[in-house]
């Protein structure tokens, strides 16, 4: 049998590494997972990857979500009625591993980053179109701009998303806009929030069209609609359609469906 080389620099090394691995261990072991989905759009298409993360700020191992149960419905949506009968695509609306995403405080508080590295003309430019994206649907659920980003539900940047590689090949392309959500708890209450980033080189109606597009997903439609006629298209379109019957008709029936955000959460370590 060999001889163990005794090394002091050599051993503590290995001893600090060790500390670390159990150290990190530990950490995932007393707190919960933080999932962050992805929206990612290219110039010429929609798709939805998921994206994992771990963080120290999440759901402890001796609390879980609460059963999955529906929200009551916002006035702005109970009210609504489509005369048209024009349908919906909620059979395209993706549930999460919390339910569906959907806003049970309101109004939603949403701050817009004020542009960098452009003019000020510019700048008010973008803000502008961005905010008439937004406002479009203030008339269907309750919204409020605010100028803390600290305290926003969710937060729009001009910033050009990370590179996306499409399945086959490994080429990079640019996306026109990527929209992110993450879970996390306040109060003992599951709760999430969204990040947009809109890339610079979307500007006029463009910039409005993908606003009122990511907006969509933000306010909980998950998904894309198969018809041009709607906002919520899987794909740019040279001519935007404005929010349509149909992708209200299909927030609606979001907001009617179960979750377990926006509930408290489980005390595992009171049930007997």
């Amino acid at each position: 049998m060999g001889r163990r080389i005794q090394h002091p620099i050599l051993n503590s090394l290995i001893n600090s590494i060790s500390r670390r691995l159990i150290t990190a261990l530990a950490l995932f072991l007393g707190t919960g997972l933080l999932i962050i989905f992805t929206n990612i759009e290219s110039s010429d298409g929609f798709t939805i990857i998921p994206k994992y993360a771990y963080s120290n700020s999440i759901i402890s191992l001796s609390t879980s979500p609460s059963p999955p149960k529906p929200h009551p419905l916002p006035p702005t949506l109970a009210q609504w009625q489509d005369n048209t009968n024009s349908g919906d695509y909620f059979s395209q609306v993706r549930t999460t591993q919390v339910g569906y995403l959907v806003w049970s405080q309101f109004p939603v508080r949403v701050y817009v980053e004020p542009p960098k590295a452009i003019s000020e003309k510019q700048a008010q430019a973008w803000v502008n179109g961005v905010l008439q994206g937004v406002q479009e649907w203030s008339n269907y659920l309750p919204l409020t701009v605010v100028e803390q980003p600290e305290i926003a539900d969710i937060t729009i940047a001009r910033k050009a998303p990370p590179l996306q590689i499409s399945p086959g090949s490994n080429i990079p392309r640019a996306r026109s806009a990527q929209t992110t959500y993450e879970l996390y708890t306040s109060n003992k209450v599951l709760s999430h929030r969204f990040t947009i980033l809109l890339s610079p080189s979307q500007t006029g109606e463009y910039l409005i069209a993908a606003t009122r597009h990511e907006f969509g997903h933000t306010l909980g439609i998950w998904g894309h609609s198969p018809l041009q006629t709607d906002a919520l298209y899987f794909s740019q379109v040279r001519n935007p359609s404005p929010i349509s019957p149909r992708d209200v008709n299909t927030l609606k029936r979001v907001y009617e469906q179960p979750t377990t955000l926006g509930w408290s959460l489980v005390d595992n370590s009171k049930i007997n």
